[in-house]
């Protein structure tokens, strides 16, 4: 039997936009995956903590603020730190499009703006999560 896809889903920095990831955290747990959600204020190293504690497969971050790049490379040095390098990231919000190369360089699996299908973001889940045999 195949487990379910557990998801972390976190706003780093100060941003209150609650919007677009609590409709994400619906939808998510809608097509079966477990979700964690932190919710906002959060530092990275909060969301690298929390990600290595919940055991999760995959972590969204929702950025709207702007800052991307920054906060991206924070939360993966915090992971590094929980020694854990292996967890795919996926970004939401509002994302600069001269961003989007450096976050894919960095190795976040998926982008997701403002008016994004949620039915992509769920397959892009499913696909990087059962394509690294997590």
């Amino acid at each position: 039997m195949k487990k379910n896809i557990r998801i972390l889903l976190a706003k780093p920095g100060l941003d209150g936009h609650l919007r677009g990831i609590n409709v994400l955290a619906k939808a998510l747990m809608d097509a079966g995956m477990e979700v964690v959600y932190l919710g906002v204020d959060l530092t990275p190293n909060e969301i690298g903590q929390a990600a290595v504690e919940e055991g999760v497969d995959i972590v969204g971050l929702s950025i709207h603020a702007g800052g991307a790049v920054t906060l991206l490379s924070k939360v993966k040095s915090a992971l590094s730190k929980q020694g854990v390098d292996n967890i795919p990231i996926l970004v939401g919000g509002i994302i600069p499009p001269k961003e989007e190369p450096i976050l894919r360089e960095m190795g976040v699996v998926g982008i997701f703006g403002p008016g994004s299908h949620l039915q992509s973001i769920i397959k892009c889940i499913n696909e990087t999560v059962h394509h690294a045999g997590l």
